[in-house]
């Protein structure tokens, strides 16, 4: 685990975050600008040595410096087992791609550990090709992957990406986000990325972090801080194809859901998206309707909404949860009690992210 208690206090801000995050998969802070995910990239990082708390990654105690410490625990960045990559690639132009991933290999006391870990970072990436390249002629995507294997050749215990897609355009920013699901894949090494895009969090996210004016609003795995917010989050798999319509079949743990055909093949993972307000609800199974997406589901319960006259209706479905976002009259037109059986009708979901290698089994 990654146990931290950061404090820092300033005229007009006030930083208080206290967090445990798992040791892998990629932890994204997701929130507006102002709201602290910059200050705590830098805590993590050792580069805000005002902060007062303490850091534990792994086995390891970074910082450790609470008021009444004589001795207070505070190791500066170089001796942090950190890679770090920025919104804009810091690169050597006069190096060659080989060059700048040979100098991140100076900075690991492991040589042949890291020239593994480097040659990993490279498959992944899909940088091999890039090597002999001077990176003046390389596209901002291509950058941003070149420094992301250079740090990796580090063997950091922890990597930090603060906001690396923010430079690039759309096409790029894809394409980036392809390469960054391979990497949260096949690598185990905890990853804290900060970004202010709910896309790219519900895209990457394992745990998510949600905060405000210096303070953590909500934290833990994915489907149940974005459940917190009204939505669901499905992790599917591409079943089949049906040319004819243009759509495609994805199988998730509870049923099936017909898409317009994104292009991602067969046997690959994807992440749906399911807001509240876009599931209706029906005593019985739906007929002659427009509606491609029902389930049978099991009412586990409801609450109050943000107006008097809305209710949050919490559903069973299969192993997972769902959420309606309906009309408190609609509840009682229906007469649901918890345990009882409905339908939930689906009218829109949004395609998350995908990835090309086959889920498991």
């Amino acid at each position: 685990m990654i146990d931290l208690h950061f404090e820092l206090q300033r005229p007009d801000f006030d930083f208080q975050v206290e967090l445990s995050l798992p040791a892998s998969g990629v932890t994204v802070v997701l929130g507006p600008s102002g709201s602290g995910k910059s200050t705590l990239m830098r805590c993590l990082a050792g580069l805000e040595r005002q902060a007062r708390g303490r850091l534990v990654v792994g086995s390891e105690t970074w910082q450790d410096n609470p008021p009444q410490r004589k001795q207070p625990i505070f190791l500066p960045p170089w001796q942090r087992a950190i890679g770090y990559v920025f919104q804009e690639a810091s690169l050597f132009d006069h190096l060659s791609v080989q060059g700048n991933l040979n100098f991140g290999l100076k900075r690991t006391r492991q040589p042949a550990a890291g020239l593994a870990a480097l040659s990993q970072a490279i498959d992944i990436l899909g940088i091999g090709h890039l090597l002999k390249r001077s990176v003046q002629t390389l596209s901002g995507g291509e950058r941003q992957r070149v420094a992301i294997a250079r740090a990796l050749a580090t063997r950091p215990q922890l990597l930090l990406l603060d906001e690396p897609l923010a430079a690039l355009d759309e096409s790029r920013r894809e394409e980036l986000l392809g390469w960054l699901e391979r990497l949260r894949d096949e690598w185990t090494l905890p990853m804290v990325y900060v970004t202010h895009s709910l896309a790219e969090a519900t895209r990457l996210a394992t745990t998510l972090v949600l905060m405000s004016e210096g303070k953590v609003r909500r934290a833990g795995p994915i489907a149940e801080v974005l459940q917190q917010e009204g939505e669901t989050l499905l992790n599917a798999q591409v079943l089949s194809k049906d040319p004819a319509w243009h759509l495609m079949t994805l199988g998730f743990q509870g049923g099936d859901l017909v898409l317009p055909d994104s292009g991602l093949p067969l046997g690959s993972r994807t992440r749906v998206r399911i807001l509240a307000r876009d599931v209706s609800l029906s005593r019985g199974a739906p007929q002659d309707s427009s509606v491609q997406n029902h389930w049978p589901c099991v009412v586990l319960g409801w609450s109050a909404g943000a107006h008097p006259a809305q209710v949050q209706v919490l559903l069973q479905l299969g192993e997972q949860t769902l959420q309606a976002h309906i009309t408190a009259r609609a509840l009682d037109q229906l007469q649901l009690k918890p345990g009882e059986s409905v339908w939930a009708l689906v009218k829109a979901v949004s395609l998350v992210g995908g990835s090309s290698h086959p889920a498991s089994a």
